[in-house]
């Protein structure tokens, strides 16, 4: 590459090659002002020494190089996937945003390989975490103003991120606990569920209430998968009392038992599992009175037809804890007690 640089002065008329930013602290901006191809105008001189540019830079590529655009602009066509949107580029980045509402997608590994290079930044949200329409799900762009055209051949290699759109699963409730069934305590599930599944755009077929009873648990359960639920949620029972049955009576009915227990708090007590193509779970009683548990991790998953395996939940006591934990709401939770 090849630099000419020419005081401000004497760089009228001439075609900058690259975007020159402005800082401006007490409007809040920063951002590209003079955009790469823009011919410098007599008028722009005195702004862009506000800028600090007393010099400018005026380069020339060798055939072996990419300019920060447009290498970022090629990596940003690589790695839009289903249900994205690419923005940019601009100052050597580009953003992929959200084009529907959903799961964000990607391999852990391609977003490491690319920022292996450090002439590439690579951002993203939280892997197969749910995203809104419109929200950034990454932003990346080139370090320098020009890299090597073998820097650019090898991060297009990386496999793109999406947005997997949500399945709204026929969805049915089965509320479990001899108080319920008497009507002694007023059950606190099926309205937390109901707002649980809008997102997703799920229909709730019914709810069942039962006593702490094995075979009418497992007969509810299986009574809506007759009636075509591909997604039941059992919940209550799920604890380590004589009384909690629900695990099983869930395991007594299906074909596989893909998790019980998971290192997520509130709600350790999940469990998942498979009968032909529908997923039961069983739901602790944390998810009736926390606001978010690990149920809201499950259901994002579930609803974006990629529940996980038990072997991937082993890995989510990584940052497992209530995000809330010490003001959480939940009463049974040990940390908000003690402060």
């Amino acid at each position: 590459m090849k630099v000419e640089t020419l005081p401000v002065e004497q760089a009228v008329g001439k075609v900058i090659s690259h975007d020159l930013t402005l800082i401006d602290p007490e409007k809040g901006f920063k951002g590209a002002r003079f955009k790469r191809g823009h011919r410098i105008e007599k008028e722009d001189v005195p702004l862009l020494k506000r800028m600090g540019k007393s010099n400018i830079a005026f380069l020339e590529l060798a055939p072996d190089e990419v300019h920060e655009d447009d290498a970022a602009l090629l990596l940003g066509r690589r790695m839009k996937g289903e249900g994205l949107d690419l923005q940019g580029p601009s100052e050597g980045r580009c953003a992929l945003c959200a084009g529907r509402n959903g799961l964000l997608f990607y391999r852990d590994e391609d977003i490491d390989f690319i920022n292996a290079d450090p002439d590439w930044i690579f951002a993203t949200r939280p892997n197969k975490t749910a995203i809104t329409q419109g929200t950034v799900a990454a932003v990346f762009r080139v370090g320098p103003l020009v890299v090597k055209r073998g820097q650019v051949d090898r991060a297009l290699s990386a496999s793109p991120l999406s947005v997997l759109p949500w399945i709204p699963y026929p969805t049915a409730l089965v509320t479990t606990g001899r108080e319920i069934f008497d009507g002694t305590v007023k059950d606190a599930f099926l309205p937390k569920l109901r707002e649980k599944i809008v997102p997703y755009g799920a229909t709730l077929l019914g709810n069942t209430v039962c006593p702490d009873d094995d075979s009418v648990i497992r007969s509810a359960a299986a009574s809506w998968l007759e009636k075509g639920a591909r997604v039941v949620l059992c919940t209550g029972g799920m604890s380590v009392d004589v009384d909690d049955r629900t695990p099983k009576a869930i395991a007594s009915l299906c074909d596989e038992v893909v998790f019980r227990r998971i290192p997520v708090i509130p709600g350790a007590n999940l469990m998942l599992a498979r009968k032909g193509d529908s997923l039961i779970l069983g739901v602790p009683a944390s998810a009736a009175f926390a606001e978010r548990t690990s149920l809201d991790i499950l259901l994002d998953r579930i609803y974006a037809g990629i529940a996980p395996t038990g072997e991937e939940v082993r890995r989510w006591g990584r940052g497992g804890l209530c995000r809330d934990c010490v003001s959480c709401s939940y009463p049974g939770c040990v940390f908000s007690a003690r402060g």
